[in-house]
């Protein structure tokens, strides 16, 4: 069944009907959740969500846009949510230098401070990464060298090109594809989901944002990973069925807490 490694159940999107749509999700054969903090308050979210569903687990983490947000004291309350049941990773974190909602310098600080956590905790990491590509591969290839090549996770909302995809593969990290990869105009997306070891890939919807065609503009859901996993599959040259059974097992792989 379809693993969504990364959904964000805990967005104001879903305040009107979260729980029919997180209860309907086994009629469209997606069996587990991770739900991704963005912020201190949506980690704190995301840890009593995770809660209330048996198949949904969390990953708390700063999202780049809140970075200015942190503070020591808050750090320590994050590594206190980590330790939380069925918590997974640490994320979302990186650097977003499109919105530059929080100084870059900030970004950059608290993308390593939390880079420290995971490894402290021996977590893997969710990383978002925004018109910095450059920047946060040598981030993470600093972060991996320090790590002695323990520290594993998953590049998120994936959005440079091949070349670059094998650089983090290569380390061991995953790759997220979402609905991006069914765009028309996904063309680099596209290559990448059809070259990278099919080990590595994992699917993610973002949800609300970022639904696939047919249903781009939509709020998204983990129910349209199908179309996700038919495109792949299209791309790859295998059945979407072979699509899922892989991604499952590689998203257990990533994320070694899961059931």
């Amino acid at each position: 069944m379809i693993i969504d490694t990364h959904a964000h159940y805990d967005d104001e999107a879903f305040n009107e009907d979260r729980d029919a749509v997180l209860r309907s999700l086994k009629e469209e054969d997606v069996s587990l959740v991770v739900n991704i903090g963005a912020s201190m308050e949506s980690s704190e979210r995301t840890v009593e969500l995770v809660k209330q569903y048996p198949f949904v687990y969390a990953a708390v983490g700063v999202h780049p846009d809140s970075a200015k947000e942190l503070t020591e004291e808050k750090l320590v309350r994050l590594r206190e949510l980590a330790g939380a049941d069925k918590v997974v990773a640490i994320g979302e974190i990186g650097l977003d230098y499109y919105w530059d909602s929080s100084p870059r310098d900030v970004q950059k600080y608290w993308f390593l401070r939390q880079l420290d956590l995971a490894m402290e905790l021996e977590l893997p990491v969710v990383i978002h990464s925004r018109e910095a590509t450059q920047e946060t591969l040598d981030i993470m290839k600093e972060a991996y060298r320090r790590s002695q090549g323990t520290l594993r996770g998953v590049i998120h909302c994936f959005s440079a090109g091949p070349e670059i995809a094998k650089e983090y593969t290569d380390m061991g990290f995953f790759i997220g594809i979402g609905g991006v990869v069914t765009f028309k105009n996904g063309k680099k997306m596209k290559e990448v989901a059809a070259s990278i070891p099919f080990d590595k890939l994992v699917l993610e919807t973002d949800c609300p944002y970022l639904a696939p065609e047919p249903n781009r503009g939509k709020r998204n859901h983990s129910g349209y990973l199908i179309y996700v996993a038919e495109q792949i599959g299209t791309l790859r040259g295998v059945s979407a069925e072979e699509v899922i059974r892989v991604t499952e097992a590689n998203a257990r792989a990533l994320y070694t807490r899961l059931p």
